[in-house]
């Protein structure tokens, strides 16, 4: 069994995956399991009713036979003038010879037995008679007992009878006899082998032909399916080849059957297809072509605005309020004129396939703490308290660190503008393989159909919401295409009310895979974490200015990479005014 069992499990399995994938296996198979049953259950009841046939007729000649035998036998007994004992044992015997049927093959024998216990006997001349050495022992006792209690009736039962060394199925009938006063049991014993030899042919024919008969529908059923399946199977062929991009591929048609209407339906949708994907394809390219050129075109112009901008916005003191207003918003919008074009230009590039990573091993704890300190204004003007979540040690990753400070920016910027002024949250966790970010605010938040939706170009979930920040709408979009160059996961999570959680998953190291995320999707409340081997960076919103010191306005937080100065201690770094980095405070947490 030890060397069977592991064949027979690959036998299993084998069975299993052909069934899953081959639908004229499956139909086959099918067909043969249910034709095996039909014919099982026909050729049962078949067999049965043949057996119930071949018994009774049987019976009922045994029944008569037996009759007829023992009446001869009585009258015989009746008439017989003997006197002396060797005499009867003499008559007895050629009698009971006489309806023995002997030829080539014994068709009935017989029992000759005295009942017991009989009383006033004449004479007890002949104890007992029987066929080829057989005792009354091969009698069943209910049928010894029946005739025993009867008058003149007859009765039967079925048994093995021994027939020289084998058993064979039969018949014994008994009755009543008598013959000088003495009471006798008679037993006519009829063979059974000649009709089960008869019922034993009947069912090798029934099985053979039952079996010759499954294999021509299992046959007949794979010619039908493989006529019907192999269309479909070349249909999927083809079909895999036309996602695949080869849209010249086309299914080969025969006939004008179904099959034949449904392969020149398909030729038809697969050549329509072919067009409009290269209708679409050429006028994608224009399209991109287009941004690209224009984006490029528009660079110079731009920037000789921008600087006709910044001279106006920085003389704008000696303007009058409605000059000074027109100069902000020239400076503000062209600002933003800038980002469009330059998102536009990189969307471009990722269109045209010509982005490329440039990955150096980077500390990205490191580089979070810089996107911190880059947004520390925007964070003092939402009143936003921004805190970072990592592991004290450095985490090194193998990525292109302009494109990660690039994504975490877009994250952490999208969670002030909506977090409302509440905490935004910043969690570092790495495993094995892989090292995730979680930027988590607890603003507006986003339901289902908004978060599938949030990294595709230009979308917003409020278009009335006024972009505060100056976004051009395709930060999301570039952050997901970054990703994607670091074979990394880009994920959200929103809940109404209850804000909203992105989570950036990248290998640790260039072309690994990720099998499971260090951080969890659906956050737990964060907070900042208490003494421990975890470092904390935090920016507070506004609060009232320090006195002025020496290293005034050089930071906008200060980062303790060791657990703080005592063991384990986190920092707290506060800004001192909107739109300033201002002095960094250490205090206990």
């Amino acid at each position: 069994m030890s060397r069977l069992l592991p064949g027979l499990r690959f036998l299993v399995r084998s069975v299993h995956r052909k069934w899953r994938r081959s639908l004229q296996f499956r139909t086959v198979l099918t067909t043969l399991m249910l034709a095996i049953s039909s014919f099982a259950v026909v050729g049962a009841y078949l067999s049965n009713q043949i057996a119930n046939n071949l018994f009774q007729e049987r019976l009922v000649q045994a029944e008569s036979e037996t009759r007829y035998n023992v009446k001869q036998i009585q009258d015989t007994f009746d008439g017989a003038q003997v006197t002396d004992q060797s005499s009867v044992i003499t008559l007895v015997y050629d009698t009971l010879n006489a309806v023995e049927g002997r030829g080539s093959v014994i068709q009935r024998r017989y029992v000759f037995e005295a009942m017991p216990e009989q009383t006033k006997p004449r004479n007890r001349w002949v104890e007992s008679r029987a066929s080829d050495q057989l005792t009354i022992s091969v009698i069943p006792p209910e049928l010894r007992k029946a005739v025993q209690d009867s008058g003149k009736e007859q009765f039967w039962a079925s048994n093995e009878f021994p027939v020289g060394t084998e058993d064979r199925p039969g018949i014994a009938v008994g009755n009543k006899v008598t013959f000088n006063g003495t009471v006798y049991e008679l037993y006519l014993i009829y063979d059974l082998n000649t009709a089960q030899k008869t019922l034993a042919e009947i069912q090798n024919v029934l099985l053979a032909g039952g079996a010759a008969l499954v294999l021509m529908i299992g046959a007949v059923a794979w010619y039908v399916t493989r006529n019907v399946v192999s269309p479909v199977s070349h249909a999927a062929l083809v079909s895999e080849k036309l996602a695949a991009g080869q849209l010249q591929e086309r299914m080969v048609v025969k006939g004008e059957d179904e099959v034949a209407r449904l392969g020149a339906s398909f030729n038809h949708m697969a050549a329509s297809l072919q067009e409009q994907i290269t209708q679409l394809a050429t006028l994608s390219q224009m399209q991109q072509r287009f941004v690209s050129d224009v984006s490029h075109e528009l660079r110079t112009p731009l920037t000789t605005v921008r600087m006709a901008a910044e001279v106006l916005y920085d003389a704008r003191g000696d303007f009058d309020p409605i000059n000074k207003r027109s100069a902000e918003l020239l400076y503000h919008q062209v600002e933003r004129f800038q980002s469009l074009l330059a998102d536009l230009l990189e969307i471009s590039r990722f269109d045209a396939g010509v982005a490329v990573l440039d990955a150096e091993p980077t500390d990205i704890v490191q580089l979070i703490s810089h996107v911190m300190e880059g947004v520390g204004p925007v964070a003092a003007e939402y009143g936003s308290k921004v805190t970072l979540s990592a592991p004290a040690r450095s985490i090194i990753v193998e990525m292109d660190d302009r494109r990660i400070d690039r994504i975490l920016r877009n994250l952490v910027l999208n969670a002030l503008e909506h977090g409302e002024g509440r905490p935004v949250n910043i969690s570092v966790a790495a495993n094995d393989s892989a090292v995730a970010v979680a930027v988590r605010d607890h603003g507006i938040g986003m339901n289902p159909a908004e978060t599938a939706r949030v990294f595709d170009r230009f979308w917003r979930a409020d278009p009335a919401r006024a972009r505060t920040t100056g976004g051009s709408g395709l930060g999301l979009s570039i952050a997901a295409e970054d990703t994607k160059l670091h074979n990394g996961w880009l994920q959200t999570w929103g809940k109404k009310g209850s804000g909203s959680n992105f989570r950036l998953t990248l290998p640790l190291r260039r072309g690994g895979t990720i099998t499971k995320s260090p951080l969890q999707l659906e956050p737990a409340d964060v907070g900042i974490p208490g003494a421990g081997r975890e470092r904390t960076m935090v920016l507070l919103g506004p609060s009232p200015a320090p006195a002025p010191g020496p290293d005034a306005g050089n930071r906008a937080a200060d980062i303790d990479h060791d657990g703080g100065g005592a063991a384990g201690t986190p920092v707290t770094g506060t800004t001192a005014t909107p739109g300033t980095a201002g002095a960094g405070t250490k205090e206990g947490s």
